[in-house]
């Protein structure tokens, strides 16, 4: 067994910004970065929109530095996943192994089930790790439409963030699929650069809120498409066609485009917290800096002598912070996801400290 002042699970800018700030302390932390290291970013091309980079940086190549950055500083990196955990009583306990006969993809398609299951098996045999304090990086995933030519289309055509790739688009045709609000955003960072977008709405009706549906649908580059999904998406080297399907009628068109974004929501990789952890009802974990009601009132309860919220990045559980996609609901960027494993390192140390 292994123990540990500090243990980081995820990887990402979260997970190696955090392991790059408690090294520098002298803390020795473990980062468990999973057998898929480096997060969301390892799928993305050009990554231009990271400080210090102006002539942009490819995605894998930023997440391998910033892994030796944080190994240099002293953080020992394992590349395993953490598939259980115990937050009731210090020090925490991890689990890094699975229970015989399960598969290692229940992290990403794991029903909450699955996930009882599998922690009701690890309560009978010895975690891997103790843990002081605990730092959760464990990032969110895109929700995709899981049909062909999308996952080789990734980075080269097909996108889930239309604030980080919408200006390789410039004079390119587009669409956006998604009705909710982050459709709408999309939509509308796509008409800066994009000669046309077109959205593609399921249902008969959009869910964004009004005033979103009318500035779309007022933007003269914008065509609203409802009752359609994409059936097929296809190209050679990068998207140059999609294949559309009326839900309604199911007859079906090809279309040429340059670039398809998906905008249909994001999926914290969670799982393994729930119990453990305070969840809002998306499965985002709440700190006291969390952009809700829920963490409005922690923060609230948490006021220093001073007026200030005592460690912003702490969750529901004292000596567990977290930051990055699995606490963000708005920005879903890297910068801010580095940003937020900074404060959580550095909420980390003082907490010990104080201790």
């Amino acid at each position: 067994m292994q123990q540990t002042k500090v243990a980081i699970i995820g990887s990402g800018p979260t997970g190696y910004t955090a392991g790059i700030y408690t090294g520098r302390a002298s803390l020795e932390p473990l980062l468990f970065a999973g057998q898929k290291s480096g997060g969301q970013l390892m799928l993305t091309t050009e990554v231009e929109n990271f400080p210090g980079f102006a002539q942009g940086k490819m995605g894998p190549e930023l997440m391998i530095e910033m892994r030796q950055q944080a190994e240099r500083f002293g953080a020992k990196i394992i590349d395993q996943y953490v598939y259980a955990v115990d937050f009731s009583a210090r020090p925490f306990k991890l689990w890094t192994h699975l229970p015989a006969g399960t598969d290692s993809e229940i992290l990403e398609k794991g029903s909450a089930a699955d996930f009882a299951q599998m922690r009701e098996a690890l309560k009978a045999e010895p975690h891997d790790v103790e843990a002081d304090s605990v730092v959760v990086a464990v990032g969110a995933r895109s929700r995709m439409l899981g049909v062909t030519g999308e996952s080789s289309f990734l980075g080269r055509g097909v996108s889930t963030c239309a604030v980080c790739d919408a200006a390789f688009y410039r004079g390119k045709h587009t669409i956006v699929v998604g009705g909710g609000d982050a459709a709408m955003e999309d939509t509308l960072a796509l008409t800066k650069f994009a000669d046309t977008v077109t959205v593609l709405v399921r249902g008969e009706k959009m869910r964004a809120s009004k005033i979103m549906q009318d500035r779309v649908q007022a933007h003269p580059k914008v065509t609203v498409l409802y009752n359609t999904s994409i059936q097929e998406i296809k190209g050679e080297g990068a998207v140059k066609e999609v294949v559309l399907v009326n839900t309604a009628t199911q007859a079906t068109e090809s279309r040429s485009v340059d670039g398809v974004f998906i905008a249909i929501g994001h999926m914290p990789m969670t799982g393994i917290f729930e119990g453990q952890l305070q969840l809002d009802s998306h499965g985002f974990i709440l700190t006291r800096q969390s952009v809700t009601a829920a963490g409005v009132e922690m923060a609230k309860a948490a006021l220093d002598e001073e007026g200030k919220v005592a460690f912003p990045s702490m969750t529901s559980v004292e000596g567990v912070f977290a930051g990055g996609d699995a606490v963000d609901t708005r920005y879903w960027q890297a910068i801010t996801a580095a940003g937020q494993g900074c404060a959580a390192a550095i909420d980390a140390e003082r907490w010990l400290e104080r201790r």
